[in-house]
């Protein structure tokens, strides 16, 4: 990110040779210059992998988050003749189980259960048996990274 700076009246330089180009210094600048948010490229990212509200909030609606995304990737899962398949959506997850302080103060994965949507299908019949499953305990981000 450039960011606009004036430079004071003293701040171009020339070294005493002749038709040598000539020095600017940034030594001195009139105005401070603005701290970036060196968080926001990873919280954004995050929020788009969870489908977090915020995220929601910001992009068309029917935009997939990243779970979302890999979760249509990698379904169906078929097996080698063709007559079963495996798919999962809809990622999801519950309230977090342990308090951000309670996780610091005992050395834990602020994390929350993740679960989805499974459903088995045979193929030949056309039978499908759908079921919430759980996939495991996800590390979260924190509010402040």
């Amino acid at each position: 990110m450039a960011v606009s700076r004036q430079l004071t009246h003293d701040s171009t330089t020339t070294s005493g040779i002749p038709n040598a180009p000539k020095r600017v210094s940034f030594a001195k600048i009139r105005e401070p210059l603005e701290v970036p948010d060196l968080l926001a490229l990873q919280t954004d990212s995050f929020d788009w992998l969870v489908g977090s509200p915020a995220w929601r909030e910001r992009v068309e609606e029917g935009t997939l988050s990243g779970l979302a995304e890999i979760l249509s990737e990698i379904s169906p899962i078929e097996d080698f003749s063709g007559s079963m398949s495996l798919s999962f959506s809809n990622p999801y997850f519950e309230e977090v189980k342990n308090p951000l302080e309670e996780c610091k103060d005992k050395d834990m994965t602020f994390a929350a259960p993740l679960f989805v949507t499974a459903e088995f299908m045979n193929n030949t019949t056309g039978e499908i048996k759908s079921q919430t499953v759980f996939l495991g305990d996800f590390p979260m981000m924190t509010p402040k990274g």
